[in-house]
């Protein structure tokens, strides 16, 4: 791996030192200067950053732009004559997902790149932003070094990764892989409006949708820049993270069943309170998966209570949980461990409580080819790196059903995402681009060879 490292960062060099230097060999600057030399321009990408912030602004900073909404769309056309102003063969695919193709030198399958542009309600500026329009400006920056690709590039903006709309996560990407199809037309928002119905406002024939998905082999790898969306990077100061994985998760839907009775007339010992029991389950997951040591997490993210008056005791509480970590294994055990502990809690509040699994994402793990020609582009740098686990899910995550992939993960401040505090520093986004541009060369140089 080190050997194949070092031999494609001899190529890249010599392509930086090809598109950067005079014609007169005599001229050719040395190797440390030509890889050093910065390929994208930071304030271009700032600029189309905070214009795009602008489809979809909160009163409080932020935007609210879902996946298939009337806010979204403006700012889909903003991204897409981004793409036509690089040069790029743009198309729309039969889940919304935009493609942009710049030719490869070569026959070969294609390079992927991008990320979204939708956001979470209330969310911020910078999650999936900075991976879409850092894709499109490392082509921009192709464009002007005068640097072809042996493969075939493609920037991708996949469609609805947030799944606030429609409560489906990473939902065009999940199309892409084929892991989602024609059983999604039909699903309803809070509006009465279906997956058809928001495919026909995007152009999209909804009879068509499984022609969204990509065959094996047509993908070389896949790329994705993103903000880490927790503290790591800026805690520990190291501007790069390479992802060793994106965690998987499961999430159960679980119901507490007391009885619903008199709160003043009922003993505290002839009680059947379900809220009461929902609340120490809570703890018991976090008791659970603080117990070892390991980046896994558990969630509770929310009680209803019935009937939800304050004179009566509750009878029924639904609550979701939600487990994470890069072992699909550990996950499997932190839940039997979970539900040893709920059954005496239901014994001791005399109450029933049931869980339904109803969300399975397994991890995936990046290639390590990839992680290696990241690393090497951040050394180019002199940028310092740390490998590190994704705890969110990513579009990538189900590229990995496809393609080799990896992950460049830049710090965000104080580990705030889905927010409208949500930042990361210009020059930070800069280094992540620039890690993209030269990860890409990297990548291109050292696959697919005979």
């Amino acid at each position: 791996m080190r050997a194949l490292a070092s031999f494609a960062l001899a190529i890249f060099c010599s392509l930086l030192t090809s598109a950067s230097a005079p014609s007169s060999p005599s001229s050719t600057p040395p190797q440390s200067s030509a890889s050093s030399k910065l390929h994208i321009q930071s304030q271009r990408l700032q600029a189309t950053l905070e214009k795009l912030s602008e489809f979809g602004r909160n009163p409080e900073g932020g935007v609210t732009r879902l996946g298939y909404s009337d806010t979204e769309l403006p700012a889909r056309e903003y991204v897409i004559a981004l793409m036509k102003q690089a040069g790029l063969e743009v198309r729309a695919d039969a889940a919304g997902n935009l493609f942009g193709r710049r030719a490869g030198s070569e026959n070969l399958p294609i390079l992927l790149f991008g990320s979204h542009i939708d956001s979470v309600v209330k969310g911020g500026n910078f999650d999936g932003d900075v991976g879409s329009l850092g894709a499109i400006e490392v082509i921009r920056a192709l464009n002007e070094d005068g640097v072809k690709t042996r493969h075939p590039l493609e920037v991708v903006v996949w469609m609805n990764e947030e799944g606030n709309h429609f409560g489906l996560s990473t939902m065009g990407s999940g199309i892409a892989a084929g892991l989602l199809g024609p059983e999604i037309l039909e699903r309803k928002d809070e509006q009465g409006l279906t997956v058809a119905d928001w495919l026909r406002r995007y152009g999209q024939d909804p009879a068509h949708l499984t022609g969204a998905r990509i065959a094996p082999g047509t993908l070389a790898a896949y790329l994705e820049l993103h903000i880490e969306q927790g503290p790591n990077l800026e805690a520990s100061k190291i501007p790069i993270g390479v992802v060793q994985g994106i965690v998987g998760l499961k999430r159960w839907r679980c119901v507490a069943t007391g009885l619903a009775n008199h709160a003043g007339t009922t003993p505290m010992d002839h009680r059947k309170d379900a809220l009461a029991a929902a609340s120490r389950d809570l703890l018991a997951v976090r008791d659970v998966v603080r117990a070892e040591q390991g980046r896994q997490v558990g969630t509770v993210g929310y009680m209803k209570a019935e009937p939800g008056a304050v004179n009566v005791i509750p009878g029924r509480v639904e609550f979701p949980i939600e487990l994470r970590d890069l072992d699909a294994a550990k996950i499997d055990r932190l839940w039997e461990q979970i539900q040893r502990k709920l059954k005496p809690i239901d014994k001791e509040e005399n109450v029933e409580t049931r869980c339904t699994e109803f969300d399975d994402i397994a991890p995936a793990r990046t290639d390590s080819a990839v992680q290696a020609a990241i690393r090497e582009a951040a050394k180019s740098l002199g940028l310092p790196t740390m490998d590190l686990p994704s705890g969110a899910v990513h579009d990538a995550q189900q590229m990995a059903k496809l393609a080799p992939f990896g992950m460049i993960f830049i710090p965000s401040h104080d580990g705030i995402s889905h927010s409208p505090k949500e930042f990361t520093s210009w020059p930070d986004v800069a280094n992540g681009a620039e890690v993209l541009y030269r990860s890409l060369l990297l990548v291109d140089a050292q696959l697919n060879r005979k």
